[in-house]
């Protein structure tokens, strides 16, 4: 079968085509035919070999974590059911950029019929990731909200259920084409924190009070700055470090500033109510609540392409592999 391996750690070059053989299903395990694949900026740190949070893949290796298409096969253990049902799937941290993968059937997600596999690909991990920051943030009717990455997979999301929350929304993003993004989402206000004097702007937006809560996604000087701008007796979360930094802040200095500070440590626990919130996320999305914004897709073979497009921040929304 036709998989995408990074030969070494690097730059998105080291994503090659190449065939292996066709996987099987061992017990409690499925082979899903792959009709969707996901990726996050994560998975481009840990193809560059630069990633702190997961342990180095054997090389080469299959990167990939969710997969989305038809079960093709089942193992011993498994109940014959799954066979033809349309699924999400975890494949762990590598496999999923290849035709068929392999995954523990405890690992399986059905998606509802009338969502397509795209869409349920979209929604599933960014989808409950922002579910989860949003429960865990508590989000107030009227408050001000400040997300940063606001037109990326999980940005999007939150300005959305953040506006659903009652919410006023500042989306910070880079760009004129990704503001007009989250402008078209909902935003009451857009920031380019590309430019000097970002935070000002935000300031102005919420009347000189600063932002309820916000969501940092992006870590680094940009995270920092948007501390600063954290009401007092707001909540700032951290969720990632595109930036390659994540925020830290010191306790001391929370408690001066009187801002709840709910460290990228929060991520560790998702791992159990990923499920739960990602069904939160699909009847939202049925309910027309929530969209997914799937901003580019590439076929298998242009890996290289979409990983390249995710770090050099010109990817919108989600990027998925359609194969």
């Amino acid at each position: 079968m036709r998989v995408v391996q990074a030969v070494r750690f690097g730059g998105p070059e080291v994503l090659v085509p190449a065939q292996v053989p066709d996987p099987v299903a061992g017990p409690d395990q499925v082979v899903v035919s792959v009709a969707v694949a996901g990726m996050t900026f994560v998975e481009t740190q840990i193809r560059r070999g630069t990633d702190r949070w997961h342990e180095r893949p054997e090389l080469p290796y299959v990167p990939g974590s969710l997969v989305a298409g038809l079960v093709s096969a089942v193992g011993a253990q498994v109940d014959p059911a799954w066979r033809g049902r349309r699924v999400l799937a975890g494949t762990g941290e590598v496999g999923g950029f290849a035709e068929q993968a392999v995954a523990l059937v405890g690992d399986l997600f059905p998606v509802p019929d009338g969502l397509g596999l795209p869409e349920a690909t979209a929604l599933y991990s960014d989808g409950s990731t922002a579910q989860g920051l949003v429960e865990h943030a508590t989000i107030g009717a009227g408050e001000w909200v400040l997300v940063e990455a606001a037109a990326g997979g999980v940005g999007s999301l939150l300005v959305q259920l953040a506006r659903a929350a009652g919410a006023r929304v500042v989306g910070a993003a880079r760009g004129s084409r990704k503001l007009d993004v989250v402008r078209d989402l909902g935003a009451d206000a857009v920031v380019d924190y590309s430019e000097p004097g970002w935070t000002e702007r935000v300031l102005e937006a919420t009347g000189g009070r600063g932002a309820d809560v916000v969501f940092d996604g992006v870590g680094g000087p940009i995270g920092r700055a948007a501390f600063e701008v954290t009401a007092r007796g707001g909540r700032f979360s951290v969720h990632g470090a595109s930036s390659g930094e994540v925020t830290v802040i010191e306790p001391a200095e929370a408690r001066r500033r009187g801002v709840e500070v709910i460290g990228i440590e929060q991520l560790f626990g998702f791992g159990p109510e990923v499920a739960r919130w990602a069904e939160q996320m699909f009847a939202q999305a049925a309910a027309g609540v929530v969209r997914p914004i799937i901003g580019q897709t590439f076929p298998l073979e242009r890996a290289a392409e979409a990983h390249a497009a995710i770090e050099s921040r010109t990817a919108v929304g989600k990027t998925l592999l359609l194969i």
